[in-house]
């Protein structure tokens, strides 16, 4: 199977749509472009074309069918603007940036805030995990990218806001199952409806893999209820719980080009252990990671005529033991804190605010006043990760500590209407503490603390030009404090990295939304983001990266996006960006004008689909394109090449008296390209590469049975 040339091949941008909602008795189209409402732009209803700020929405047919429903790559991909990168490797989780915001993760997701039905899935220093995300009950995905996304605070380079079905009319249940290659599993059990005015859904879920990659199988157990109870007057409260457990997921970490080119599924040989002279660094130190994490939120809305007061309060756990391939006492000096990292978190917040609509000067005032409030404590243990002459056993303890956040928010939004006129401004101010208490004192004390704080203002303004096309421009300031795990290592010596400070940036945004007949709409922005201190990759080994700040950075770039319905049953859709990313600032030895490492400088998605009259039949193409990846600061990898690969959908759906059946099929990289499907920033061992498939298939069915 040849490897693709480093020049990004945009295969012609193809397929769409499949929208048919599942099991509806008429079987739904796609929604009028023009008449996409969304919520987090503004946090109250509003429809997206008359939003100055790029926003995208991915609805539950996209999400659900002909998708297994395990990562949410399978639906961010459709999205300009975002990079959604699926490390095949679920002890790191997905790796997803929004305008480059977020590519240097080397696990988690941070530089993007992510949220499910209103309470967040990002912790206060501003790490979050996909995995907590409930497809199987998605109804849309909001996301956010631009200035607007400054008013959610820190971290918020994009927002990704996942909103969950609502139970409704008669009681149904539904049962779905999908395999695929590398022995991929997947079984849903769920429930729905409502008992008097309560309405209900529920869902369990296991998925099971062998893994693409050697050493990378998983499995993943997930839960979910979700309760809506109306109140008096016209208000309602919504009661979420969500649950992830997976235990030993296999970690293959990254490889070298040499080995990549030889065999991309193979792991790293450990050329240091003569006795096994073919045994990989992953089956070596047995690398792996156990998580367990739940979560309970509610929120409160009552609506007071136009006005309405809104309450969210959410808290949860998590505990995650991670076996990483390094091991003080072998290959790190006595300062280090070994290769076993065991903590136990408790999380909890509260959001509170309040929305008002006034007439004002000829015009429609609305404005959130709002407070959020969040906190997390972690005990924090690290253990060397072998006992006696053999790895991947719980040793000796080397780190044991408190960490401590909170973050206090005050924030407000307001929107000024009248006429051809949406006028736009906000305000956030971010307080962040953090507190390190060291119960380890044999290498010396490293407790400590650091406070960061940061205004974001917000304008917009957006211009009804015809009722058919929208003008908008919009600017902000962002702030972007290090994360927990940022600060915990330093190449320069023991103890936490306090010396490390926020990253400040100044996004601009000027934009076009178009109607294109009463199908088709087009929207086209244009962005420059200029920012200082960058937090930045200074070594990264084995699974433990340490951070320092670089000068400034630049990001210029434009995102179109195209949906449309034309002829008999067909569709399309593409999502397109062009992103130059670079240092402005040398910093060290790395000179002004190198590019942003895992940032591409061009990414493109198309499909072409039909769906039959009836929605009883469809298919689709898909094409993912990217260009070349650089995987460190220098420029002077092997960067890892573009790609283009394209996929193949189709589906079938049946009904039965109460009955309604589904299935689908789906072919991936049709063309059994070899090619990288993300990369490790700044990996001190170049092991910077993690492959993607090859030619992959998934099957999938389901039956639901609905109750008279």
């Amino acid at each position: 199977m040849p490897i693709c040339p480093p020049r990004l091949k945009l295969v012609p941008a193809l397929l769409a749509s499949l929208s048919s909602a599942a099991f509806a008795q008429v079987p739904a189209q796609p929604q009028n472009p023009l008449q996409v409402v969304v919520v987090t732009g503004s946090r109250a209803e509003q429809a997206s074309f008359d939003l100055p700020a790029a926003i995208d929405v991915v609805d539950a047919a996209r999400i659900r069918d002909t998708q297994p429903r395990v990562n949410l790559s399978e639906a961010l991909v459709a999205v300009p603007g975002i990079v959604v990168q699926n490390r095949q490797n679920y002890a790191q989780d997905l790796q997803i940036s929004s305008r480059g915001f977020g590519a240097r993760s080397a696990f988690g997701v941070r530089g993007v805030r992510l949220i499910t039905d209103g309470i967040p899935a990002t912790m206060p220093d501003g790490q979050g995990q996909a995995a907590t995300f409930n497809l199987d009950m998605a109804e849309r995905i909001e996301v956010l990218r631009g200035p607007f996304s400054a008013l959610y605070g820190n971290h918020s380079g994009g927002v990704v806001q996942l909103f969950t079905r609502e139970g409704k009319g008669a009681p149904e249940i539904e049962f779905s199952a999908a395999a695929g290659s590398d022995g991929m599993r997947k079984l849903d059990l769920n429930a729905a409806g409502q008992a008097g005015q309560i309405g209900y859904v529920v869902d369990a879920s296991r998925f099971e893999t062998d893994g693409y990659r050697a050493h990378s199988a998983a499995t993943r157990e997930q839960g979910y209820a979700k309760l809506t109870v109306p109140t008096s007057g016209d208000g309602k409260v919504t009661i979420v719980a969500n649950s992830l457990h997976q235990r030993d997921t296999q970690d293959p970490l990254g490889i070298t080009w040499a080995t990549f080119q030889r065999d991309p599924r193979a792991g790293e040989i450990d050329t240091s252990d003569p006795q096994t002279p073919q045994r990989t660094f992953a089956e070596r130190y047995d690398t792996r990671k156990s998580i367990d994490n739940q979560q309970i939120g509610l929120q409160w809305q009552q609506r007071f005529g136009a006005n309405r007061l809104q309450l969210t309060a959410y808290g949860g756990n998590r505990q995650v033991v991670q076996y990483q391939s390094f091991s003080r006492g072998f290959q790190q000096p006595a300062s280090h804190s070994g290769g076993v990292v065991d903590f136990d978190r408790d999380f909890y917040g509260v959001d509170l605010n309040w929305r008002d609509v006034r007439e004002l000067a000829g015009g429609t005032l609305r404005t959130t006043f709002g407070m959020e409030y969040a906190s997390s404590k972690d005990a924090r243990q690290g253990f060397e990760n072998f006992v006696g002459d053999q790895f991947g056993l719980r040793g000796k303890l080397r780190r044991d500590e408190q960490n401590e956040l909170s973050s206090l928010d005050p924030y407000v939004q307001t929107e000024w209407e009248r006429g051809q006129w949406v006028l736009t401004a906000g305000l956030r101010r971010t307080s962040l503490d953090v507190d390190v208490t060291d119960n380890y004192l044999s290498n010396g004390n490293d407790s400590g603390g650091v406070d960061y704080s940061g205004t974001a203002p917000v304008l917009g303004a957006l211009y009804k030009l015809t009722p058919s096309l929208n003008l908008y421009a919009s600017a902000a300031r962002g702030f972007e404090t290090p994360t927990l795990n940022e600060l915990f290592y330093s190449s320069t010596g023991p103890g936490v990295n306090f010396g490390l400070q926020p990253s400040r940036s100044t996004h601009l945004e000027a934009g076009v939304k178009k109607m294109l007949g009463a199908d088709t709409r087009l929207d086209l922005a244009l962005f420059q983001v200029r920012t200082s201190n960058e937090v930045v990759v200074d070594a990264s080994s084995g699974g433990r990266t340490s951070y320092r700040n670089a000068g400034e950075t630049l990001r210029r770039g434009v995102e179109l996006s195209f949906d449309s319905r034309f002829g008999p049953g067909l569709n399309a859709r593409v999502a397109a960006n062009v992103l130059r990313a670079v240092y402005e600032d040398g910093f060290g030895s790395i000179p002004a004008g190198n590019r942003l490492p895992g940032v591409p400088r061009a990414s493109l998605y198309g499909e072409l689909g039909w769906t039959a009259t009836d929605g009883k039949l469809g298919a689709a193409l898909e094409t993912i394109a990217t260009s070349k990846v650089h995987p460190d600061d220098a420029n002077l990898a092997t960067p890892a090449p573009g790609y283009g690969i394209v996929n193949l959908r189709m589906q079938a759906r049946q009904e039965t008296g109460q009955w309604r059946f589904k299935e689908f099929a789906r072919l991936n990289n049709l063309f059994d390209r070899d090619y990288v499907g993300s990369v490790i920033v700044g990996d001190s061992n170049r092991r910077y590469y993690e492959p993607a498939p090859g030619r992959n298939w998934v099957l999938g069915v389901s039956a639901q049975y609905q109750f008279r």
